[in-house]
């Protein structure tokens, strides 16, 4: 995380950490659009008033704490206009509803933002003791309630074989693993995945971003997580934009949390009974 500047070069931090937000910001609300307003929203506040940052120990933990608050004081409002009907994105957001408060901010303040116990506690405003608790909360519940198919579309042999472990030890299912955009998209088009796991470039200098467009151009919208070395080329704002985006080298964890939630937002149908 960022040092504390002056107040004077605050702004320069909070245009520094945008990205980082952007990216916890998109995956807790399931959009890329409510995501960044959202956390436009906050940046524009901070900028006007950067003083507000000034006691926090970074401009990155003032950033989100401030995100935080906001999102604690409007997001229920904004779940509440979206009514729960029979879409994707009205099922998961009547899902939300059942998860305690604050877990699946705390499982992203981890996985997404890097933030350690101490640092989550001051976003959310709870002790390091609570932190921690919502935190194995979090990979508990989102374990428990979600299930769904995975398909990969990743070059790297070793890279691909550990994804999809990961993918099988969360309890998912691996519809197939791809390493060009012909491949991905002669598989994937067979039967509908529930969530696509994209790296950038492909094997043969083709792009997994193409790749996606042409199952999109199938099947239609379905949730993409991409996997980049150089994640600032996917938030150009234009599509197709993730609301799921890993950096390359990625943290089991952070899979893991990127999973549970694309998947969260994003299955209607598989949702695994209580044990």
């Amino acid at each position: 995380m960022s040092k504390k500047s002056p107040i004077a070069d605050v702004a320069a931090d909070l245009i520094e950490d945008m990205p980082v937000l952007r990216r916890y910001a998109r995956a807790l609300t399931g959009s890329q659009d409510v995501g960044d307003r959202y956390a436009v929203l906050v940046l524009e506040k901070l900028v006007a008033t950067p003083e507000i940052v000034a006691g926090d120990p970074s401009t990155r933990i003032g950033l989100f704490r401030e995100f935080h608050a906001v999102w604690s004081e409007t997001g229920s409002s904004e779940r509440a206009r979206t009514g729960f009907g029979e879409s994707l994105e009205e099922r998961a957001q009547w899902r939300l509803e059942g998860l305690e408060p604050n877990t699946r901010e705390a499982l992203l303040l981890s996985a997404l933002g890097g933030f350690d116990n101490d640092a989550m506690a001051r976003v959310l405003n709870v002790s390091q003791e609570q932190a921690a608790s919502l935190l194995q909360q979090a990979r508990d519940d989102m374990a428990q309630m979600v299930a769904g198919t995975v398909f990969i579309i990743e070059d790297e042999g070793i890279i691909a074989m550990d994804l999809k472990s990961i993918v099988d030890e969360m309890g998912h299912s691996v519809s197939g693993v791809a390493r060009t955009r012909s491949d991905a998209v002669e598989m994937a088009t067979q039967a509908k995945p529930d969530l696509i796991l994209a790296d950038v470039q492909l094997a043969d200098k083709s792009s997994g971003i193409d790749a996606v467009k042409d199952i999109w151009g199938a099947f239609g919208d379905v949730p993409v997580i991409f996997i980049t070395a150089f994640p600032e080329r996917l938030l150009t704002g234009e599509r197709p934009e993730p609301a799921f985006l890993i950096s390359k080298p990625y943290k089991t964890e952070e899979v893991r949390a990127a999973v549970s939630q694309a998947l969260f937002f994003a299955t209607t149908e598989h949702i695994k009974e209580p044990a």
